[in-house]
């Protein structure tokens, strides 16, 4: 009986091993399709994209060119501009100081900055949360006046603290990169290192991300992915920014692979303990009791009735998206070095790709 079951094993093994084959090609195949239909032009710039479950790769592939004046074709390996997706760290690096007793989320930033107008009423929590009313930097139009100069993180806060605000502290979400420009000026303030070092030394070393740096044009980064503009006339090189106005809401750089090791320490809690990092993954009220789906540095949403946490970038050349599926610990991400081809519904594609492509796997004997 024994030596029946084994042979009967040993037959259906092959045949489960070319079944399992087969659904992984298929898979890879629809992966490959929703990616080419906005990456497919080899000869353009193009994207890197990485779908992890439980850690594990399920896809990692590049597209197009990471650099068109040497025709060079773009590698998973490749480091982005990652935009937006820079206020993850910045918020993580707030609840880090709260955890060692250096600040609280609920203090006003009048606490740090003595002169902030109306800095009173306004919390490190409306910062974090988009709900400070505070002006949007981005929307001003003396930005270009500054937009290539070197200031300091004192002369960024000076540029916008006394435009007039558009609400009160907590009355509305409206996203906001002058606020996380803040929370940088308070991480240096209240650490004692520049921004790029705390993240450096706190985050990036602990994280194991030995390719991700704080932006610059002017030091050698390998294998860095060149960002591009598309004109009518076809593309040309990014304008030219201080990454010293983005700041702590845009400046940072990182590849794929190390965006992985940043959510596994998220998850596995190397950087926060649990009640800390759960204040970055919780939905919070306006004053007037409204909910609303943002915690600290993600927005917090669904996909297919799923929730999930996401964010996305976008500065001059890149355009960046994360999605993280807590329920089956589903993590893709996608970079883009031409803002003119963007991974956000790319990426949203994908994820609900990969949940069906799991729920169907999960039905089958």
């Amino acid at each position: 009986m024994i030596i029946k079951k084994l042979i009967t094993s040993l037959v259906l093994l092959p045949f489960l091993a070319s079944t399992m084959g087969a659904q992984t090609k298929r898979y890879e195949k629809k992966i490959d399709s929703i990616i080419q239909a906005e990456f497919g032009n080899r000869a353009e710039p193009g994207g890197v994209f990485l779908i992890t479950q439980n850690g594990k790769n399920l896809y990692r592939k590049a597209f197009g060119k990471a650099n068109l004046e040497l025709n060079v074709n773009m590698v998973p390996e490749n480091v982005f501009q990652v935009g937006s997706m820079t206020k993850q760290f910045t918020a993580v690096a707030i609840l880090m100081l709260e955890q060692e007793g250096k600040l609280n989320v609920n203090d006003p930033i009048s606490k740090y900055i003595k002169d902030y107008p109306n800095g009173d009423k306004i919390t490190i929590h409306h910062l974090l949360t988009h709900t400070s009313g505070i002006k949007d930097f981005t929307k001003m139009k003396s930005l270009s006046s500054i937009a290539q100069k070197e200031m300091k993180p004192q002369e960024m806060v000076d540029f916008f603290k006394n435009e007039p605000v558009d609400f009160a502290p907590g009355e509305k979400f409206d996203y906001n990169n002058s606020g996380y420009v803040v929370l940088g000026y308070i991480i240096e303030l209240v650490s004692g290192a520049s921004y790029e070092d705390f993240i450096t030394k706190n985050i990036f070393d602990k994280a194991g991300m030995s390719h991700s740096y704080y932006a610059s044009d002017r030091k050698v980064i390998p294998q860095r992915a060149y960002g591009y503009h598309k004109k009518e006339q076809g593309f040309v090189n990014k304008t030219v920014i201080s990454f010293s106005v983005p700041f702590s809401s845009g400046s940072l750089m990182s590849t794929v692979d190390d965006m992985l090791k940043w959510q596994q320490a998220l998850l596995k809690n190397t950087l926060l303990n649990p009640a800390e990092t759960q204040k970055a993954f919780q939905k919070y009220k306006l004053n007037n009791g409204e909910e609303f789906t943002y915690g600290y540095g993600w927005h917090l949403k669904d996909i297919n009735g799923i929730p999930d946490r996401e964010h996305g970038g976008s500065v001059f050349g890149f355009k960046s998206m994360g999605v993280y599926i807590p329920g089956e610990d589903i993590y893709v991400i996608g970079f883009s070095n031409c803002d003119c081809h963007s991974p956000t519904e790319v990426t949203r594609n994908i994820a609900k790709a990969t949940l069906s492509e799991i729920k169907t796997s999960s039905k089958k004997p």
